[in-house]
Formats: C-alpha cells, structure tokens, sequence
C-alpha cells in the first residue's frame, strides 16, 4: 500500500484542489480527439458576460452541465465542452463608461471611439480572466485550448457571414420603423430586451376642439407628452356614437395643427371614449395605423427622451417633466376633462430598467416569420426537446408572436454592421470584408456604419461559431449538432430561440437535441439575489471557505429541472459536513488496508453482509444513471447521498470491523476487497458532482490491473446483475431493522451503549437471525447474549419484565433488569416525580391568579398553560413507570 497517497486526518480542500485541476489540465483529459470514433457527447458554455465576474447562478449553470459532461465522458463518450465568454454589448459598454465617468470625469466622446475601444478590450481581459479563474476553481472540465470569446477574430468573421448571407436572401433590411428606444443606454432594444412590470399611472382626458364648430372630441390618454406628435384622430367605422365626426378637422391642443378625424377598426367599440389619439412616431399599433392612412410620423423626442422643437414651449424638457406641465397647462386652459388613475403595464430596459420609449428610428431588422416557421417545427415535432417540456409552450407561444427582430444598437462595442456608405453617391454595400471602393461610382470615400450588431446576434450563433464555421472543420463535423444546452429560463428569448433559428438557417441543422433548464438560484427567504438587496453571494468566498466540492453539492442537492432554488449557510453546512463524512470513511477504510490491488471476490467466499452492500449499490447505481439520463440531477444525488450515509459509512464498516480485525484471515481479505470495490464504485458515482475529494480518495486506494490513471478517465458504474443477492440481501436487512429498533428503544430509556442485555428474537425467519448474524447485535446492539426462536413463554414476554420491540420481520425481548438498575432507576424517578410536582404546582397557582390571567398577555398565559399540561403529561410517564419498578 506504500505506493499509494495518504490521506491528511483532516478535510482541508483547499490543500488539493488547484493541485488536482493543474494535473487534470496537463494530462489533457478535457481536450477530446477529434478522431476518436465513439459517440459524441458535446456542450457549448453559455457565455458568460465580460461585465464582471461570476455569480451563485453562473455556479449552478456550470455545475450542473460539468455533472453532465464528467458523466459522459466517463461513459465513455468523445466529449467536448467549449468554453468561452460573451463581448455583451450594452452591459459591458455602460461599465466601462461608467468607470470613465467615476474615476476620470470623462466621456467616452472625450476619449473617441478609437481609444474608447482600447478601454474596453483592457476591461475584457481582466475579466475573462477573471472568470476563466473562477471557472477552474470551480472545477469545470472545459477543454481550455478551444476557449472562444464572442468578438474573437472567428466569431466574428463567423457574425459578419450571417449578417450578409440573410441580407442576401432578404431577411436583413434596413427601414424607419417603431422600436423599443433606452433613453439611458442610448439605444435601441429588441422586444426581448423589454420587460414589462405592472405601474400605477393615469388615463388623462383630453378636449381636442373641433374645426369651425364650438364642439370637441374627448381624448385619453396616459402619455400626453407625445400630442404634439398627434397626427390624427381615430374612431371606429361602425362605432354609431362617433362614425358622425369622420372626416372632420380637429385643433391639436398647446399646438393649434389641425389634424384630422379618421376612420379605423383597430378603436375597440365602448372602450374608453371611442376617439384615440394617433401618434404614428410613438406607438406601435399607431404606426400601423398610420401607415394604412398614409399620415405623417413626428418624432417629437430626442434620444436621451428630452422633448424637442415640435414641443413648442416644452422644447428642452425631460419627457416627465414636460408631461407634469403639459397637465397643468392643459388644466388652466380647460382643456382637462378628468384624471383617472390607471394601472398598466409599462416596458422598461433589461438592463437600467428606465422606462423604454417607443418611438420610430431607422434601424436594422431580421425578418422573422421566414426563420420563426422551421424554429418551431423541430419543437413541435420533438427534434428539439425542452426538459422540463412545459418550456416549450413558453417557447412556442413566443416564436409564434414574435416580430422583426430589432438587431442595431447604438453603441460603440460590439461587431459594427458589415455596411458601407459611399459620401459622393450615397451607395450602400452590403459585403463580407471591407469595402475600400465604391462599386458604383468608385469613389474612396466610403464610412462604414456607425451602428453595432445587438449583442445576441452573436451569441446565438455560439453553436457552431465556436466550432470554426464557416469553415468545413473536423469540430463541426463531429460535434455538431450539440447534444444538450444548460440554461436558465429566463434567456429562453434572449437565446435559446434564436440559436435555434440561427443553427437551422445557416446549418440545416438544429444546433442541439435538448435544452435542459435549470431555475433561479434565491436566498434563504426565497429572494432573488441582487446588489440592491445585498443578498447576493459570491462563489470564490464560498470556495474558500468550504471547497468547491461543497458548493457543488449544495447547487445540486434537491436540484429539480426548471424549478428555483433556496442557497443557505444550511446547505453549505450540509455539504461539507458529507464531504468530511466520505473522507472520514474513506481514511477508516485506508488505514486498515494491506492490498495492493482490489479485486472483487468471487460469491462464494462473500459473507451475507458483502451480498447486502453489494445489492444495495447495485440499486443505487441503476437509479443514479436513470435520474442523470433524465436530467434529475437532485434525485441523483440523493440516491448517491442516502447510500454513502445511511448504509455505506452507518452500516457496512460497521459490520466488517469484526473482520477487519482478524488479521490475515480469509474473511479479512475478502471484506478489504468488497470495501475498496464499493467504495470506488461510490466515488465514481460521486465524481461528476464533487471532483475533487472523489480523484483524492481514488488516488489513496488499490484498484484493479488496468484500472485507469485518474477518476476523470476511469468507467462510470453500471448496473450489473450479478452482483444482485435479493436473498441474501433481504435477510441481512431483517437483522439491520431489528439492531435499529433495539438501539432506538434503548435511546428513548436513556440507556448507556455499556449496559449490556440480552436480546430474544422471536421470528418466522430464523434463518435470517443465524448464528453469524449474532455477533452483530453483540457489537451493534449491546447484547449480552441473543436466543432465537419462534416464540417465548411468559416468563420471557410477560410485560411486566421486558420490553417489547416489534419490526416487520421479528419481535424482541429486552429483559427490563438487563436495562434497568431498579434501585437507582426507582431513585431517579422518585426526584423527577418530586420535582415535577413542584412545577405544576406553581403554575397551578399562577394559572389560578385571576391578576395574572387577566393582566398578562394571551400569548403568556396560552405558554403557561402549555407547560403545565405538558409537565402533567411528564408526570404520569413516571408514575407509569415507578408503578411497573415495583
């Protein structure tokens, strides 16, 4: 055994650890062969933002697909794990500015674009390194050499092939439409990137003077500030209240245009007033609107959503500030029938969650029915499967709503739109590299456009991207399609969508089989984690203080597919104290080993309780490999838990102590033998979930000829029949239940492990209570000696001298002198009896205090009661039991 590692008397993680991952790291065991036949197993990261570093969710995406990639590969798999990490747009655009702002008092026009972008890129590398860092610390089997980044050199030229390739096609284009506008960030947003929360506001009611007459049409509205883009009025056709003011002009109130009154089917009969303002510039259901009417479109807001000239007076006004006059005004010229308070939704930036503003803007657009047609095809027909399904109702209900995707953003980090304008001619290009010269009228002066792609656009090529498309790569070749995505459900908009439509238009192939989705990692209380709650925890702190091991259990422990999860100091607590609990097991099992290699004896020389532990891991490794086929991560390690615990450390190395002692022996041999088989077996059951402990133990322990170097590489467990003794298995278990009843019942009397009894057994299985089994209950169960039989007499049974334990297979007898020293025991309840009845007493007495029952709080006098009724309830426990002493 001297050529194995030892192990320390204490779990100290962190003294092996990092050790552990630089090995695995340089021996290659994450980076794959491409040429290696056997089936693929491959999983692209979901790239982390380079905005900072990683959080409790971030942890539990990655544990969860590690779990899944360990899995594989140790079953033998061709398994791939792309890492990588994503540019984020907007996110990291506004940190980088804002660190601009708080350390140097510049802008990023102060510094230009140019030298803007050198900031962002430092920015980057610090922090892709950051979380490539905590990535390793956590243990994440990724294969570093393809490590990608979203704004890489491939990606990119990978971004700009797409771009061009559905301009081509005509899915790209260019147009003056309504969009959702970040007054704060500054840019356009996608109506993924809009989230809507329910406000409390008003419905203002609005006269807007009719032309030539001394009438007015009554208007409401919750955005007044966006009148003075009014460029009619609409009521319904068919509506015969109103269908009369058709064709009329009306006077734009505070502005004095005439506008006139139209006839449209989009105003909803009895709602409201049945006159709705048209704001073509402001509103999407307006715009179309306005379309069909062939109306004007004022946009009478600037970018940062201050009013501009076509406010008039209110010019220069945040749009808030000028709705608060506009009001006023309004009021004091008597143009304000009412003020209804109104609670609606209102659409606010994923990102500063300011108030979005739709307004009309020149942008980019990807057409989507063609791409949204096939995208739900491959759900709906299975290809593409959710787990849990219930997502893909989310995801079908969104596909099949879904609008032009709004793909250009204002901003200055991020894959600048491959479009090319020409100064003299106005020619725009559209191409795959740089253009230099106008191809219509050659010119040199050509700008590129100033707008960057948003940033999904990249990401939801990741797939395949990262594998070096558009290049024809051996990667692409075997590990394309993926075969599951880890993600949380809330980016199932944000990305699992428009992978799925990316990887299906420019591969002809979904990008992968499953989508596996995990929840939200919430407090103790249930919160979401966030800064402003300063309840958000950070996973290297974590490491530090109980491994990464630890933290892996606990992201993991009662993990349910789509569902949220609870993290707490509990959790923590709970996976360390399993962590010691397996490395104390384990250095018990060390230390009384003198094998040199461990190989399973045959079942003839195995004692019932080897067939016992043999049968239940058996079990346990059937519904281990289930759950993790089926993505039941929780119930996984559940199973791995309860057997390790409860039968494993609690049972078995108990039971084979007898042996392990008799040194030399037959029996020694074969229990050193069973001992190190089961629990390699349990390590590599554990190994995807803690990587760490179980490669440390392994490299403690014997193993067979041929077994593999490390964990990582070695089989995973499989479910083998022959080691199936349900016999066997059954009647140990029956002598297990019974050492169990005995060691509760003699718990509940208070009696010490030392006092010695003797244990009768009255069964209809004999056979299972044996004479081998009797040095069990000696050891385990505190027997002085122990008879078997079918039955007992009276002078055995009789209530009044023993006491009776019944399991489902046995009764047994336990004499009550064997237990009970009764003159002391007679003694002690005397006392307790004694001061028992002084307690009820006084709360008698001050229950009977009319003063305080009347005075004192209810909740007081409702704990008092329950006292006493509990001592009363004492009381007659030890009169029941001073009356059998005598």
């Amino acid at each position: 055994m001297d050529q194995y590692n030892e192990l320390s008397k204490t779990y100290a993680p962190g003294e092996f650890e990092d050790r552990i991952y630089k090995t695995w790291c340089e021996k290659g065991y994450f980076t794959p062969d491409v040429k290696n036949e056997a089936e693929h197993f491959s999983v692209v990261i979901p790239p982390p933002n380079v905005t900072g570093q990683l959080h409790m969710g971030h942890a539990l995406d990655e544990t969860l697909q590690d779990i899944l990639v360990r899995y594989k590969r140790m079953q033998g798999f061709n398994t791939l794990w792309i890492p990588g990490t994503d540019h984020a747009g907007i996110a990291t655009q506004i940190k980088v500015e804002e660190r601009l702002r708080v350390e140097e008092n510049l802008t990023r026009y102060d510094l230009g674009r140019e030298k803007f972008l050198e900031r962002v890129w430092e920015w980057k590398d610090k922090y892709e390194a950051r979380i490539t860092g905590q990535l390793k610390k956590l243990g994440a089997s990724c294969d570093w050499t393809r490590q990608r980044f979203t704004f890489d050199e491939g990606c990119s030229r990978a971004v700009r092939e797409v771009f061009v390739n559905l301009y081509e096609k005509g899915l790209i284009y260019r147009g003056n439409r309504i969009i959702n506008w970040c007054p704060n960030c500054i840019t356009a947003l996608s109506d993924a990137e809009v989230e809507y929360s329910e406000q409390n506001g008003y419905f203002w009611h609005i006269k807007y003077p009719i032309k030539g007459e001394d009438g007015f049409v009554e208007v409401a509205t919750t955005r007044p500030e966006t009148m003075f883009g009014d460029t009619a009025v609409a009521v319904n056709p068919n509506d015969d209240a109103m269908k009369h003011l058709i064709g009329k002009t009306l006077i734009l109130p505070m502005v004095g245009r005439e506008i006139p009154v139209i006839a449209d089917e989009y105003v909803e009969i009895g709602f409201g007033t049945g006159c709705v303002k048209i704001t073509p510039a402001h509103d999407p259901n307006d715009f179309l609107v306005g379309q069909r009417h062939n109306l004007p479109v004022i946009k009478v807001m600037n970018d940062d959503a201050t009013i501009n000239s076509y406010g008039g007076k209110y010019c220069g006004m945040d749009r808030f500030e000028a709705r608060r006059a506009l009001v006023a005004d309004l009021e004091a010229e008597g143009l304000l029938v009412k003020t209804v308070a109104h609670a609606h939704n209102v659409g606010t930036c994923y990102r500063c969650h300011t108030t979005v503003e739709p307004i009309t803007s020149d942008q980019w657009f990807v057409k989507m029915e063609p791409l949204a047609k096939p995208a739900l095809e491959v759900v709906k027909d299975g290809r593409v499967k959710f787990e849990p399904e219930r997502f893909s109702k989310i995801y079908i209900n969104w596909m099949e709503n879904v609008h032009d995707w709004c793909i250009s953003r204002q901003l200055w980090w991020g894959h600048r739109i491959p479009a090319f304008y020409c100064r003299d001619c106005g020619e725009m290009t559209v191409a795959r590299e740089d253009v230099k010269v106008c191809p219509k009228c050659g010119s040199e002066k050509i700008d590129q456009e100033n707008d960057v792609l948003d940033t999904w656009f990249s990401s939801a090529l990741w797939p395949f991207s990262t594998m070096g498309w558009p290049e024809k790569t051996a990667d692409l070749a075997k590990y394309y399609p993926t075969s599951v995505l880890v993600t949380g459900y809330d980016i199932i908009f944000f990305w699992v969508a428009r992978m799925i439509f990316s990887g299906l238009e420019q591969m002809g192939k979904e990008p992968f089989h499953t989508v596996f989705i995990h929840g939200l990692v919430r407090d103790a209380q249930g919160r979401k984690m966030s800064k402003s709650l300063g309840n958000g925890i950070d996973p290297l702190e974590v490491i530090d203080k109980y491994g990464a091991d630890a933290l892996r259990f606990a992201l993991s422990t009662g993990n349910s597919p789509g569902n949220d999860m609870r993290f707490s100091d509990e959790k923590m607590e709970a996976a360390r104290n399993f962590a010691n609990k397996l490395w104390n097991a384990s250095r018990f099992v060390r230390m009384n080993l003198t094998i040199d290699k461990a190989e399973l004896p045959a079942a003839d020389r195995l004692a019932p309780e080897d067939k016992w532990i043999l049968t239940a891991y058996n079990k346990t490794v059937a519904t281990v490999v289930g759950a993790l086929d089926h993505y039941e991560i929780g119930v996984a390690l559940s199973a791995i838990y309860d057997f390790v615990w409860d039968i494993f450390c609690d049972w078995y190395i108990e039971l084979t102590k007898s042996r392990l002692s008799d040194k030399g022996s037959e029996g020694n041999l074969v229990a050193q033998n069973v001992l190190c088989y089961v629990l390699t077996g349990i390590l590599k059951l554990l190994h995807p979930f803690m990587p760490f402990i179980t490669e440390e133990i392994y490299q403690a322990l014997p193993h067979a000829e041929n077994a593999a170097e490390s964990i990582v590489i070695s089989e995973y467990p499989k479910a083998d029949a022959s080691l199936e003794f349900p016999e066997e298995s059954l009647e140990l278990s029956r002598v297990i239940a019974a050492i169990k009843a005995i060691r509760l019942r003699r718990n509940e009397m208070n009696v010490v492990p030392s006092r010695k009894a003797k244990v009768y057994i009255a069964t209809a299985y004999p056979e299972s209570f044996g004479e081998s089994t009797h040095a069990f209950f000696v050891r385990l169960a505190s027997a002085s000696d122990v008879t078997v039989a079918e039955s007992f007499g009276t002078d055995v049974v009789s209530a009044d001298n023993a006491v009776q334990i019944i399991t489902d297979s046995a009764t047994v007898y336990l004499p009550m002198s064997d237990l009970v020293d009764t003159e002391k025991e007679r003694a002690r309840l005397e006392t307790e009896k004694k001061k028992l009845e002084g307690e009820i007493a006084r709360l008698s007495g001050k229950l009977s205090n009319e003063g305080f029952v009347s005075k004192a709080p209810a909740a007081v006098v409702e704990a008092e009661r329950a006292k006493l009724a509990k001592y009363q309830e004492n009381l007659a426990g030890v009169l029941a039991a001073l009356e059998k002493l005598n």
